[in-house]
């Protein structure tokens, strides 16, 4: 594990060979797996879960409620929301749960909705909107993001 001193991680469960860069911050109750890597300006809140090998790169911020399992690759800036009907200093007793499953890719840019599942190894677009679950395999482009074709195997 290696995790650079102008980063500021509260969290002690983090995997073996997990590589977390500068100006991240990790809350202390965020769960991370083996051999990922979270590039710098990143966010990770306390209920959030990240499987092993997943790789989020800079300007992402993963709020309560969102779980990423293995082999996940999330783009810059690629935004997640966890709250259909946000007020300012009012919430929800419960953020609603996003997953993304395994192998997964999300584009640069990309917006996930509250209380979607993005099917395994699924692509969003880059700048795609997804206001829905999406189909294991499938490709997603546009806003909302609308179905291109399923990928190979």
């Amino acid at each position: 594990m290696k995790i650079h001193p102008l980063s500021d991680v509260q969290s002690t469960s983090i995997g073996k060979g997990t590589r977390i860069w500068q100006y991240s911050v990790v809350l202390k109750d965020a769960v991370i797996g083996n051999d990922c890597n979270i590039c710098a300006h990143t966010l990770i809140e306390n209920d959030v879960i990240l499987g092993n090998n997943v790789t989020v790169k800079s300007g992402v911020y993963i709020w309560d409620g969102i779980r990423i399992e293995d082999d996940v690759f999330i783009g810059p800036n690629a935004t997640f929301t966890n709250d259909n009907t946000p007020r300012s200093k009012q919430y929800p007793e419960q953020f609603l749960t996003t997953v993304i499953k395994k192998g997964a890719s999300i584009g640069a840019n990309a917006t996930i909705l509250p209380g979607v599942t993005l099917g395994e190894f699924c692509m969003v677009g880059a700048g795609s909107v997804v206001t829905k679950d999406i189909p294991a395999y499938a490709l997603v482009v546009g806003n909302p993001a609308k179905f291109v074709r399923f990928l190979e195997k």
